[in-house]
């Protein structure tokens, strides 16, 4: 599924700790990693105080990114490029047809705040390739994915990241979470969520349940654990992951609605937004 991975870097904290997230998938899957840096061209004033040019800066970034991975079993090459780095990194991704592309997230910004980052957000807008956004944060990338969680809300653009999901699970040795949530604002409104009957919300879940086990067919394997909850979208799922210690969400984008009266696509971002955990992002046919 991940044979060749694309690790986008620009000298941040962020984009380094993304890059220990891609490996840790490219030991798994043995996979070969490119490490691209793209660049304006100007001049920058280096450690020692020398005139450094943007591109001797950039692969001295590769350079020290790719030191991370000294200790697998990978094989990276590196690449500086000049251009803008959103349309440098779809542009390598579509010409070298690389199966996952890996990006970083930036932290808050503000109070409750949270940012993606131009390019981060551009990449994703601009590629058909699975995105592995990595959120800032203390924790390392190097203790693997141990919890896995995949949701879906019903529909069949939904379904697409279920393989995925799957198959993270099994060359991860991690335990698959299988999530559902059913959002009575979003079906009903924010002024009726709170009068709709006992039968409709039995209904809505019911609905949950047999789009779990739809899913639940599309991943394969052996038994996951599973759960349909009521809440906020991109709220449940966050408060899921927390209370489940998950290291890792995947999600479809785009798409149609699900029964949960929300567009596939606008969950997937918010989520993006509100989890502390890499959220691996598979575009579904528009």
């Amino acid at each position: 599924m991940f044979d060749q991975i694309l690790i986008a870097v620009d000298g941040s904290k962020y984009a380094r700790r993304a890059a220990t997230f891609g490996f840790a998938l490219a030991d798994a899957y043995d996979a070969t990693v490119d490490l691209l840096y793209a660049y304006r061209e100007r001049s920058l004033l280096g450690r020692d105080g020398t005139d450094d040019t943007a591109a001797e800066r950039g692969q001295a970034i590769v350079d020290e990114t790719a030191e991370l991975a000294a200790d697998r079993d990978v094989a990276v090459e590196t690449h500086v490029v000049e251009g803008r780095p959103a349309k440098a990194i779809t542009g390598f991704a579509a010409d070298q047809n690389v199966d996952l592309v890996v990006v970083g997230r930036k932290g808050r910004v503000g109070v409750g705040r949270r940012l993606l980052g131009s390019v981060t957000e551009q990449v994703l807008r601009r590629t058909d390739a699975p995105v592995l956004v990595v959120p800032d944060g203390d924790s390392p990338g190097d203790r693997g994915y141990e919890r896995v969680l995949a949701t879906t809300d019903g529909s069949e653009a939904a379904e697409w990241a279920a393989p995925y999901a799957g198959s993270v699970a099994e060359r991860c040795d991690a335990a698959l979470h299988l999530l559902t949530v059913v959002d009575l604002q979003a079906v009903a409104g924010p002024f009726d969520a709170g009068g709709v009957s006992k039968q409709y919300v039995e209904r809505l879940k019911e609905q949950g349940r047999e789009a779990l086990d739809r899913f639940e067919a599309e991943v394969g394997g052996g038994n996951h654990e599973s759960a349909v909850i009521r809440g906020t979208s991109h709220r449940a799922i966050r408060e899921y992951v927390e209370e489940n210690d998950v290291d890792l969400v995947v999600m479809a984008s785009r798409g149609q609605s699900g029964f949960s009266g929300q567009r596939l696509g606008s969950i997937t971002g918010r989520v993006l937004r509100v989890v502390d955990v890499p959220v691996l992002v598979v575009t579904s046919p528009p």
